[in-house]
């Protein structure tokens, strides 16, 4: 029989904020509410207004800067910038519990934001102008898996929902780190790194073209909705396998 470890501690979910299912909830409704509109042809007007002022308004300069903020919300240096944060914590704390959020993280990213681009295939506005040249009309409606995958994979917008998600957990894990620069500073920073990047993104994404609104405002909801699952976790507070030995302590400083 799997031994887990010695440490017996309550195991409760953490507080988010608004506290809650409530909030799940309606985050839930309206992504689905929203993937129902755009699946039943509404709101393209709305997208197509918003991607025709950012064309408009789209100067070398302004998308050159915005194409480097845009770096913010690439997934995989996130996620390697999270698991090798979450490795040095390890070390210095002697506990894997550190490496536990990224770990999860990427699970849940991996089995949402990836399938469900694939399931509801739509076009980037900029596929009427790049491969596969579609007609501009064409690059609105969902579903239109006789697309090759590639070139249908707008909704939700990826970036915006790994944004959240991965400075979410990088948060998490700075945490204990920034305490030691002051109660005051130490927390606002930590809200910076939440809210920031994520914020960049979502605009830059939708200004370059490389998104609909709606799509990043899908990525919002998405990105939301597993962030709050993932601070839910208590991660001193699960059990782990007896073979983690001293590894599996508790390190006081994950909630």
């Amino acid at each position: 029989m799997r031994q887990t470890s010695g440490v017996r501690r309550d195991l409760r979910l953490r507080p988010v904020r608004p506290a809650g299912w409530w909030f799940d909830g309606l985050l839930l409704a309206a992504l689905v509410a929203l993937t129902v509109a755009l699946a039943t042809d509404h709101l393209f007007g709305l997208d197509r207004a918003v991607a025709d002022w950012a064309a408009a308004h789209r100067p070398t300069a302004a998308r050159w800067v915005a194409m480097a903020l845009n770096l913010l919300g690439q997934g995989t240096p996130l996620t390697l910038l999270a698991a090798g944060l979450g490795v040095l914590l390890a070390l210095r704390l002697r506990s894997v519990r550190p490496v536990l959020p990224p770990a999860a993280a990427f699970v849940l990213t991996f089995f949402t934001i990836g399938p469900l681009k694939v399931w509801t295939a739509r076009p980037a506005p900029s596929a009427s102008v790049k491969e596969p040249f579609l007609p501009a009309e064409q690059t609105l409606p969902l579903f239109q898996h006789d697309l090759p995958v590639r070139f249908a994979q707008s909704y939700p917008s990826g970036h915006v929902a790994n944004a959240i998600i991965w400075y979410g957990v990088l948060a998490l894990l700075l945490a204990p780190l920034l305490r030691s620069v002051g109660r005051a500073v130490g927390p606002r920073l930590v809200t910076v790194v939440r809210v920031v990047p994520p914020a960049v993104v979502f605009c830059t994404t939708v200004y370059l073209g490389w998104h609909w609104f709606t799509d990043s405002v899908a990525g919002l909801l998405l990105g939301l909705l597993l962030d709050r699952l993932l601070h839910r976790v208590p991660w001193d507070d699960l059990p782990l396998p007896g073979r983690f030995g001293p590894w599996a302590r508790p390190t006081d400083q994950l909630g």
